[in-house]
């Protein structure tokens, strides 16, 4: 619970409870306050007409007046007040930009997806979100004074600050150029994040590890990152860099952070150049294409074409060494492919399961495509920003108001 009582003075220690008590209870009466909080009536009464008076609740019409009452007097009912603001969560890849704006509960206001130019420079990068959110939160009706937390997750480790380390080829700083500072006067609240972290918290929140205190959250499209849960905590380290793909540069059988997409890819012209499929069947044509869609590969694994079928056995092996690596390091339950990918990964997943035992002295985790798609870090983004309001920002805004009641 959010504890913004301290700085608000006597008589005022039972708001942040009330407070609290509001974010999942709906509507509900000073009776339902009183038993969930373990306070008396008279403070219960109190503490609402404080938060009612600064506009954080509002008093519903009673049930006489709704029509839904039949005697006696009816009870007073309450709830969060709609006009606190909003939320933002963005998923700056490294090849795509989403943007969504959401209420503090679960409506999603807007939500924009755009293809990103690689090349740009982090000026322009930069320049590209901060334009993409100002028409997101005009197009949702809302401005930037609503705002009250944002949260960004970022291809690149990103430590407590929000910055992320140098990269030997700039890749960190593109990819996260500047954003914690740009955006620091956007909204109460600023967090950026480690993209497979906040798939992490998707997965843990709406997706296969439901329930989960051991997992990881394996980004797999375009690179490899991994988001940590361990004991149910998520795995931070110093620099923000658990779970960063560089260490499958070193894995013998693995040999690059570059993910599942491009293991179909170089999978395919590798099996034709050595003659393993015929160049001219439906898998054997792809070779020849600027870059090999994935996609068509996996689709034709699960109609049962065989040479796709080859391509996959070949793919799972490099996914069963990953996960080997990752279920010896953290001990997972389970490992969770994530990303557009997930969507059609199956034949592979299938074939890595039966492999895995051999790379493992630990029972092997079980291994999962994830249900949330190309949208796993925006739900992670707008999950993690909307815990930020509730934790941090609506308190802050509880307390200014507060002050002046």
């Amino acid at each position: 619970m959010s504890d913004i009582s301290a700085d608000l003075g006597t008589g005022r220690a039972s708001v942040g409870a009330v407070l609290e008590y509001a974010w999942t209870a709906g509507e509900f009466t000073a009776t339902d306050v009183m038993a969930s909080a373990a306070i008396t009536r008279s403070t219960a009464i109190e503490a609402l007409a404080t938060l009612v008076g600064a506009d954080i609740l509002v008093e519903l019409p009673n049930a006489r007046a709704a029509g839904a009452y039949r005697a006696g007097r009816p009870a007073r009912r309450f709830t969060l007040s709609p006009d606190l603001g909003v939320i933002a969560g963005i998923d700056a890849g490294d090849t795509h930009l989403a943007v969504t704006i959401a209420d503090l509960l679960d409506t999603t206001l807007m939500h924009r997806r755009v293809e990103l130019n690689p090349e740009q420079t982090p000026a322009q990068r930069r320049a590209t979100i901060l334009h993409h959110l100002e028409q997101s939160l005009t197009e949702a009706g809302t401005t930037r004074d609503s705002l009250l937390s944002i949260c960004v997750g970022v291809a690149a480790p990103v430590d407590r600050d929000g910055t992320s380390p140098p990269h030997p080829q700039g890749f960190w700083e593109r990819t996260n150029p500047g954003l914690a500072a740009a955006l620091d006067d956007w909204a109460p609240v600023v967090e950026v994040k480690n993209d497979a972290l906040l798939a992490a918290v998707a997965e843990g929140s709406l997706g296969a590890a439901i329930g989960c205190r051991d997992y990881v959250a394996l980004l797999a499209g375009e690179r490899f990152g991994g988001g940590v849960v361990v004991d149910g905590h998520l795995l931070h380290g110093a620099h923000g860099g658990v779970g960063e793909g560089v260490v499958f540069d070193h894995i013998i059988g693995v040999g690059s952070a570059f993910g599942l997409s491009y293991a179909v890819q170089d999978e395919v012209r590798a099996a034709v150049t050595r003659g393993d499929i015929d160049w001219r069947g439906q898998v054997g044509r792809l070779a020849d294409a600027a870059r090999v869609d994935a996609r068509v590969v996996l689709a034709a694994a699960t109609q049962g074409d065989l040479d796709a079928l080859l391509v996959c056995s070949r793919v799972a092996e490099k996914l069963a060494r990953i996960v080997g690596v990752l279920g010896s390091m953290y001990d997972p339950a389970r490992v969770i492919v994530c990303g557009a990918i997930a969507e059609s990964i199956e034949p592979v997943i299938t074939a890595a399961r039966a492999m895995l035992p051999a790379q493992m002295h630990l029972p092997a985790p079980e291994v999962l495509a994830s249900s949330l798609g190309a949208e796993v870090v925006s739900l992670g983004a707008v999950a993690t920003a909307r815990r930020a309001a509730r934790e941090r920002a609506v308190p802050l805004l509880a307390e200014r108001r507060l002050a002046t009641v």
